[in-house]
């Protein structure tokens, strides 16, 4: 395993979320499995060192864009979110009892779990945005209308990885404005 190789790796993909200004406010959640970014199978060789890795960049991401990490948990906790305390209460969101470990929640969420202010556990979050390291669905933590995001970058060490972000619904049909122009307001 090429720690150094995969620092690299996510620092890239940080830096082109940074430039590009594709991180949208609010909660960006995180899919990450550490076992597919060292190039084995899921949930087979979870990695506490890969975890701090990926962690202390995608911190780096929130820090400078003011973005609310939100960490997802594996199958076994059925996938849920690991956040800050004050983005529970804030969102009104939804708190479950568990305490995610690597064997359940897996390494990132583990590692997040640990080493945030004041972590909780929360059963769903609908994210404005979101990273996918490794192939682990973050699409149902994520605001209805999902756009994959293009980046140059694309993997993490050994997984694969997809940026998204999301829209608003549009609504109507052949007679909807989706920006708001003055002569369009009537509706004779």
């Amino acid at each position: 395993m090429d720690i150094n190789g995969i620092e690299n790796d996510v620092r890239m993909v940080v830096d082109q979320l940074l430039s590009d200004e594709v991180v949208k406010p609010g909660l960006f959640v995180i899919g990450c499995s550490t076992s597919e970014v060292a190039g084995e199978r899921i949930g087979t060789s979870g990695s506490e060192s890969i975890a701090e890795v990926l962690f202390n960049e995608l911190k780096r991401l929130a820090d400078i864009r003011g973005v609310d990490l939100a960490f997802q948990c594996c199958e076994h906790l059925n996938r849920s979110i690991v956040v800050e305390r004050s983005v529970l209460e804030r969102s009104r969101l939804t708190e479950v009892s568990a305490v995610p470990v690597p064997k359940a929640g897996g390494s990132m969420a583990s590692y997040a779990y640990q080493h945030l202010e004041d972590p909780v556990l929360v059963e769903t979050i609908e994210a404005s945005s979101g990273l996918d390291i490794g192939d682990t669905l973050i699409g149902m933590h994520l605001k209805r209308v999902a756009v994959p995001v293009r980046i140059h970058q694309k993997s993490i060490g050994q997984a694969h990885i997809t940026a998204a972000n999301t829209r608003p619904p549009l609504i109507g049909g052949a007679r909807a404005v989706y920006e708001s122009r003055s002569e369009d307001i009537s509706c004779d």
